[in-house]
């Protein structure tokens, strides 16, 4: 009896769903309709497909997305229930919504219904007086030298550390995962900068830490996937599946952060003398918020807190999972990058690998030049963020004549832009940081709407220099000390379909010391 009851409940639970997916395009049968009549009128996208296309091509969604947009060239549509998802990789039109038009193209409630749960008010997700706040605010942090400095001090200390562990690795002959080593170190020397806590997840001693992560990279494959798939909400309200981890997961980052975030308060009524020279990012913020704590909850805190850790630990540690990838597979660009870095420090003789960090001014970091266009030409091809979805406000027409209507999600593709011939010629799909180069060696940066890895106009990433910075104090620590092969060369190497453009299982290699 109790089989029956439970196969029962079972299927009547998959009947609701299925009921409650088709009511979900009941209101799009009348907009079809609607827009067929429109369409007489004016020259939409062509439609391309559903989203049901793209949920069955889930695992590979970005190359998905890039064959589609080598077949049309152009711009097109993936219909949904309820709104065009328009796809586009034009330099025109990529500029025209980031920063001709761009109070028409917002973030929109859609994106921030999606991602509220894990990213909630945070500057990536919302639109208006909390992004103007937290852009201000973020734009002051990102320009002092008090911040440049304390960062190159942290990044130099854990490029140590990682290098000290990787080289330890390789005197034994050891495999490592190289991203999970990155996104450990990053994730350190994020808290380390943003929020002034020693994290220590790299050195393994902190399980706290290390739960917090997986919750975090979990929840962002789920809100990644709830683009995709009809039935999300109602799995939420019945707290079944992915989304009744989700919740779990969101509840094991909120209790790590709000304890941070006590903490620190804590600290600041201790003493508020001391508190107003901290370096850290959040220690700034809680100065703002003795100002303001009506609007500066610990709710916003903690949302602002989460925005940090994804700007300055997944993008950078996927970045340069992507860049020793690349290098193991052209190896001679690695002993280029190496060469350079040896001869930018003069380091022919080498020094024990904590000293080494003190070569590494701002102004040997400027002169490595081709270091500097091997990391972009990675970003080219494995941009940390692979779409990026902007809303549009009211009906307009695109640059390239295609017009869009209010309410379309409207994609940029800098996964895809990468790989267009048509913007980087015949090898667009071949890994060569020369293109990056004038004829004297010095990088020349592209036009920043056709290399779109750090976004353009209003949204522009505050970042940039603070992320290149980063990485090349990582790039150039290890490579001045080791080589790296890929542990097992006939591994395929895929990315996991998430916010950031992450390599899914992680990355296996062999380091040798030089």
């Amino acid at each position: 009896m109790d089989f029956l009851q439970a196969a029962t409940a079972a299927t009547s639970l998959l009947v609701l769903l299925y009921v409650l997916n088709l009511l979900q395009w009941f209101p799009f049968i009348p907009s079809l309709l609607k827009n067929q009549n429109k369409n007489k009128k004016r020259n939409y996208p062509p439609v391309a497909g559903t989203i049901f296309h793209q949920l069955l091509n889930l695992p590979r969604l970005v190359d998905f997305m890039a064959d589609i947009s080598r077949r049309y060239k152009t711009t097109f549509r993936m219909l949904t229930p309820s709104i065009n998802y328009v796809y586009i990789i034009d330099p025109a039109n990529v500029e025209y919504i980031l920063r001709t038009n761009f109070t028409n193209y917002s973030k929109g409630y859609s994106f921030y219904d999606v991602m509220k749960d894990l990213l909630g008010d945070g500057i990536f997700a919302v639109d208006g007086d909390k992004w103007r706040h937290q852009r201000k605010m973020a734009s002051y942090e990102f320009s002092t030298k008090v911040l440049r400095d304390y960062s190159s001090v942290v990044f130099k200390a854990n490029a140590s550390m990682l290098c000290q562990l990787v080289s330890e690795a390789a005197t034994l002959n050891q495999m490592i995962d190289i991203q999970d080593l990155l996104m450990k170190t990053t994730l350190d020397s994020i808290f380390k900068v943003g929020f002034g806590v020693e994290l220590k997840t790299l050195s393994g001693t902190s399980e706290e830490g290390r739960a917090f992560a997986k919750a975090f990279d979990d929840s962002s494959i789920q809100v990644t996937r709830r683009f995709f798939d009809v039935t999300w909400k109602v799995k939420r309200y019945l707290n079944v599946g992915a989304e009744a981890m989700m919740k779990k997961n969101i509840k094991i980052i909120d209790d790590f952060v709000y304890k941070l975030i006590d903490t620190k308060l804590k600290q600041l009524a201790e003493d508020q003398d001391d508190f107003m020279k901290k370096e850290d990012i959040l220690s700034r913020f809680l100065i703002e918020k003795e100002k303001d704590p009506v609007n500066m909850t610990n709710r916003y805190l903690r949302d602002i807190i989460l925005n940090f850790m994804i700007a300055g630990r997944d993008t950078t540690a996927g970045t340069l999972s992507w860049f020793l990838y690349m290098l193991c597979k052209h190896p001679d660009v690695q002993e280029k990058v190496a060469e350079e870095v040896i001869q930018a420090t003069n380091m022919r003789d080498k020094v024990p690998i904590g000293e080494f960090s003190l070569s590494l001014t701002e102004e040997v970091l400027t002169r490595m030049q081709y270091l500097h266009a091997a990391l972009t030409e990675t970003l080219r091809l494995y941009p940390a963020v692979p779409l990026d979805p902007k809303l549009c406000s009211k009906d307009d027409t695109l640059p390239d004549g295609f017009d869009v209507r209010e309410g379309d999600m409207i994609i940029y593709q800098p996964y895809a832009m990468g790989r267009m011939k048509f913007l980087w010629g015949e090898d667009a799909e071949v890994f060569r940081p020369e293109r990056w180069l004038n004829e004297d060696g010095v990088f020349e940066p592209e036009n920043p709407f056709k290399f779109t890895a750090f976004q353009a106009g209003p949204r522009v990433c505050l970042g940039k220099e603070f992320a290149y910075r980063q990485m090349k104090i990582f790039a150039a620590t290890l490579l001045c000390y080791l080589k790296f092969k890929l542990w097992d060369e006939r591994k395929p190497v895929k990315y996991k379909t998430m916010l950031t453009l992450q390599i899914d299982g992680g990355l296996f290699l062999c380091a040798i010391n030089r």
